[in-house]
């Protein structure tokens, strides 16, 4: 039994490592896939996948989710603000003569 233990500690101990280095540089993967049918290109769908950490990404320019709606927190604002405009539309366009 004292062996499973230290294996399985070292095991954990390891993968935590390759994590943190994984997160602080980052890795990239990147594929192609391609489906065809005598010659004919039925589908075609391009894989790119990034894992790193928030703070990686902001240094090398990602960050998508501070402007997404639904990440950021902004949705019921966002919501708000498209409500008074439709509203406002509805208004200028009841003005208009028929």
């Amino acid at each position: 039994m004292g062996d499973y233990r230290l294996q399985h500690s070292t095991q954990a101990t390891n993968l935590a490592d390759i994590l943190e280095r994984v997160l602080d540089k980052g890795i990239v993967i990147a594929g192609d896939i391609n489906i065809s049918l005598v010659g004919v290109e039925l589908l075609s769908i391009r894989v790119r996948l990034l894992v790193a950490s928030v703070d990686k990404a902001m240094q090398i320019g990602i960050n998508w989710w501070e402007s997404d709606p639904y990440l950021s927190g902004r949705t019921h604002q966002l919501e708000a603000e498209n409500k008074q405009l439709q509203e406002r539309i509805a208004l200028l366009e009841s003005r208009l003569p028929a």
